[in-house]
Parts: C-alpha cells; sequence; structure tokens
C-alpha cells in the first residue's frame, strides 16, 4: 500500500518552509492526485501569496532541465488565461526585440484557453517545433532567439498536466511557469491577467534573482500591454518604466481589442507575417508597445518612445521577418 506525504491546508497562508515542501512533494510525486487536486482548489479560491508562488517557481526551477543563454537574455510572455483571445502578441514581440539585437528566450507551449498558443502558430509559420526545441541553445547563440517548448524542459510537470485538465480551471501552475525559464534569464516583460494580482506577483519575481523586469497588466485584463488604454505596471529593477502606460506614452494610437482579435493557428500565423511585411494595423502598434517596453528592460532604450522608434525600424526594415526565416532556414 502507497503512503503518501500529507499536503497543509490550503486556506491558510503557507510559509517558506511548508511551501516549499509541499510542491517538492507535489512535483516528486509524493502525494496522491487527489489531494493535489484539493490543495491546488483551495490555494485559487484563497488566493496565493507571494511566498507561495516564489516558493513554486523555485521548487520548478530546481526541477527543470536548463540551457545556456547569453548575458543579458530575456523572456517576454504572459500567464495566459485572459479570456480575450488576442492574436499572438509576445511571440510576435520575441521576434522584434530579438531583431534587435536582443537575445530572446522564449518560453512557452501550446494553446491552453485560446485557439493558438505561441508553439501552435510558429508551427504554422513553418517552424519545426519538435527540432527547434531540440536545438534551442543552439539558435538562441547564433540567431539570438529560441523557443524553449515547456514540455521538454520541465518532466516534473507530466504528472501535473492531467490534474491541470481535470481541474479545468487557473491554478498556482499558471502562475509559476513564467518564473521558470529553463534559460534562467533575469530579465523579464511578464504580463498577467488579473490587475489585482500584480502586486503579489511582482513581490514573487523580485525574490527570485530578477535584474530587470515588469508585470504588467492591461485595466481590462489583459496579460500584456494594452493597446485600447491604461495598463497597470509593477517594476522589478526597472526604473525607467512609470507606474501606468497608455498607448500615447510610446507615440502611439488606442485602438479597441476587436481589432487584435485571434483565431487559430493559420489566421494568427497569416496575421504576424502581414505584420513582420510592414502592414499598419492595431496588432503592429500593440507589438510595438509591448517591444518597447521589453527594449527599456534589456537597457536597449531610455524610454518607451525611443523603444517604439527601435522596434518599428526593426519591422520596417524587414529586419524581424528576415530573422523569422533564418530560424525556420536552421530548425
Amino acid at each position: 500500500m502507497t503512503t503518501f506525504a500529507r499536503l497543509p491546508d490550503p486556506m491558510t497562508p503557507l510559509s517558506h518552509e511548508s511551501a516549499a515542501q509541499a510542491f517538492a512533494d507535489i512535483l516528486d510525486g509524493r502525494t496522491s492526485e487527489e489531494a493535489i487536486a484539493a490543495f491546488l482548489i483551495g490555494l485559487t479560491e484563497r488566493g496565493e501569496t507571494s511566498i507561495e508562488i516564489a516558493e513554486a517557481a523555485r521548487a520548478l526551477r530546481e526541477r527543470l532541465i536548463p540551457i545556456d543563454a547569453p548575458e543579458g537574455a530575456i523572456d517576454v510572455c504572459g500567464t495566459g488565461g485572459d479570456g480575450h483571445h488576442t492574436l499572438n502578441v509576445s511571440t510576435a514581440v520575441s521576434l522584434v526585440v530579438a531583431a534587435c539585437g536582443v537575445p530572446v528566450a522564449k518560453h512557452g507551449n501550446r494553446a491552453a484557453s485560446s485557439k493558438a498558443g505561441a508553439a501552435d502558430t510558429l508551427e504554422a509559420l513553418g517552424l519545426d517545433m519538435e527540432r527547434a526545441g531540440a536545438i534551442a541553445e543552439a539558435t538562441l547563440r547564433d540567431l539570438g532567439i529560441c523557443f524553449l517548448f515547456a514540455a521538454n524542459h520541465h518532466p516534473a510537470m507530466r504528472r501535473i498536466q492531467p490534474i491541470r485538465q481535470r481541474i479545468g480551471r487557473r491554478t498556482i501552475f499558471n502562475l509559476m511557469g513564467p518564473l521558470a525559464n529553463p534559460a534562467h534569464v533575469t530579465r523579464q516583460l511578464l504580463g498577467i491577467a488579473r490587475p489585482d494580482y500584480a502586486p503579489v506577483y511582482a513581490e514573487a519575481l523580485a525574490s527570485l534573482g530578477t535584474i530587470s523586469a515588469a508585470v504588467v497588466s492591461g485595466e481590462e485584463g489583459l496579460d500584456e500591454l494594452s493597446g485600447a488604454g491604461p495598463s497597470i505596471v509593477l517594476r522589478v529593477g526597472c526604473p525607467a518604466l512609470p507606474d501606468r502606460i497608455v498607448p500615447e506614452d510610446a507615440g502611439l494610437a488606442r485602438s479597441p481589442l476587436s481589432e487584435i482579435r485571434g483565431g487559430d493557428p493559420e489566421y494568427n500565423a497569416l496575421a504576424l507575417r502581414r505584420l513582420l511585411k510592414g502592414e499598419p494595423s492595431a496588432y503592429r502598434d500593440a507589438v510595438v508597445l509591448n517591444a518597447a517596453a521589453a527594449l527599456v528592460i534589456a537597457d536597449q532604450a531610455a524610454d518607451l518612445k525611443e523603444g517604439a522608434a527601435t522596434a518599428a525600424a526593426a519591422i520596417d526594415t524587414q529586419a524581424a521577418e528576415k530573422l523569422l526565416d533564418a530560424w525556420i532556414a536552421y530548425a
């Protein structure tokens, strides 16, 4: 008869020690699936603390398969689950930022709550995802970009994924994933779909060795900087960004979110390709806005307007499109 470790009461905030032990037990298979599900649901209903998020991320970091990354590498990603089903903004931002000379270790997955995740859209563009994952370290070194397919780098999550699917709702694993990049990046533009939760998330991020980062959330519950209106910004070692950003701060016009609504992977891939060819659109503006913030975080722009100009140039000179084509050919 199997004896499982007992998880703590999820309705009581956990200490560093109890959180670390709980997530070690979960990830190492020392707890039952039923106990894990009840624990995750309880944390979600109570609201996770920064200590719990940080210790969960730390436990996942200790069990991942890492890659080497150039100094100054950055990740641009969101927690997902915002329900707006937009085009793949962070994927396009990653290409644009990398085309500006900043190494981008893009950590992502296939779609969970949307129709097309980063991996789905890149695959529709012609990138061999299996090959791209296998040579991620090489493409990051040689091209300045890679895609770190989460399933390839987090073997401890294999037992957890079916449990998450059965739960069918957001859990702490949605929050810890972006904090466990296999390239161990210390610079991030990180979007969260819950503006009220951004301070807790930023506190967790700050405790994990981050050099320069920003946790951002569109006020409409968007897990990126919004091209439609204000976004809140929680800075972690990045004083150049303001606490609140509107598109006008980067010299851009506002557009309703309906103008960047996405579809299936093929639809999103065509939209991304048009963007990289220089087509003016609300999608382009959203990408330029978020790329501008990423360039500030990477110390490649003094402010959002300078970052937006640099990002726009990477699109208009086809540098970003050429990077995508080189990546497809390499993989």
